[in-house]
């Protein structure tokens, strides 16, 4: 026990300085700043939830101590239990009839991560307004005071941009679509934390469970239901519409990496595999929008089964699974 601790308290204290280095405003800052989970979730994987829960509590007592109430409320929101979510969700295990030891499933996992990360941004609302007026207009006021410091416009004159068009629509539309993306973003950064975190454990010789095949990952059959209302839901003109699609934007990601999984599965047998594999992930890194494609690829395999063209009993010839 008294090794959990001393990880736990350990983990939080990277954590917290990786949190806190934000403040330096260095371009590295950003990076480490969202690497701030991954002590935290290396604590849960590699020894135990409860070191998880240690080094989050100590990270934000540690930055409320330092730096004031908010910074508590940050970290332990944002970050803290999050992660330990995470860590605590990937380790659950339990054993089949037959006596094995069935690991949680990745495509959960995913749906997870998606619902965590929704939820912890959703809490920022009340930061930003009590209604969706003020809080649309306060985070037009943070994108405007942005907009100035980087086009060197001074408090007092019209904000103008630089290829002439409208900036109030701009702003407008920004505090349409900057809150879905907010979500995004911290599903994104959640699960390459864990992923890294589970690569790092892996390699130690920390990691308990078995490593899973990410190709075969799939999602319950309720999450297109899901992910039909907070569709529906986002179009309310309200704060709930405001959370909704936020959820709506995290689970649309989750079946963009179903998509991919999707796509890794099927080229199995395809000798140009590589070229493939590098041609998807380019076009999506570099353009952006063919990721709703792969979100309706996804979509798609939970109706039609499309792995099943690479499945044992297909007659197309299969490679062995990476």
């Amino acid at each position: 026990m008294v090794q959990i601790v001393l990880i736990g308290l350990g983990a939080g204290v990277a954590s917290a300085l990786l949190f806190a280095s934000i403040a330096s405003g260095s371009p590295i800052s950003v990076l480490l700043f969202y690497l701030a989970p991954l002590p935290i979730l290396l604590a849960g994987i590699g020894w135990s939830h409860f070191a998880a829960l240690i080094a989050g509590l100590a990270a934000a007592a540690g930055l409320g101590a330092s730096f004031g109430f908010w910074f508590f409320i940050a970290h332990l929101a944002g970050v803290g239990v999050p992660a330990y979510l995470l860590a605590y969700v990937a380790m659950l295990g339990r054993h089949t009839p037959g006596g094995a030891l069935e690991w949680y499933p990745a495509g959960k996992l995913v749906l997870w991560t998606a619902g965590i990360a929704a939820a912890s941004t959703a809490l920022t609302i009340p930061v930003f307004g009590s209604d969706l007026d003020s809080y649309r207009a306060t985070v037009k006021q943070i994108f405007e005071r942005v907009m100035r410091l980087q086009l060197g416009t001074p408090a007092g004159e019209p904000l103008k941009l630089p290829n002439g068009g409208d900036a109030n629509a701009a702003l407008d539309l920004l505090a349409i679509v900057m809150p879905p993306m907010a979500a995004a973003i911290a599903m994104l950064t959640s699960l390459f934390n864990l992923w890294l975190a589970g690569r790092i454990a892996r390699l130690s010789g920390r990691l308990a469970r078995t490593w899973p095949d990410l190709s075969a990952m799939n999602f319950p059959a309720m999450t297109p239901v899901v992910l039909l209302a907070a569709i529906a839901l986002s179009f309310l003109a309200s704060i709930v519409g405001v959370a909704a699609g936020m959820l709506a934007a995290c689970l649309l990601l989750a079946y963009a990496i179903l998509g991919f999984a999707v796509v890794h599965r099927i080229t199995r047998a395809l000798s140009a595999r590589g070229v493939i594999l590098g041609a998807v992930w380019l076009v999506v890194l570099v353009l952006g929008w063919p990721v709703i494609v792969l979100a309706l690829i996804g979509l798609a395999d939970g109706l039609l089964d499309l792995r099943k063209i690479n499945k044992p009993n297909s007659n197309l010839p299969t490679n062995k699974p990476e």
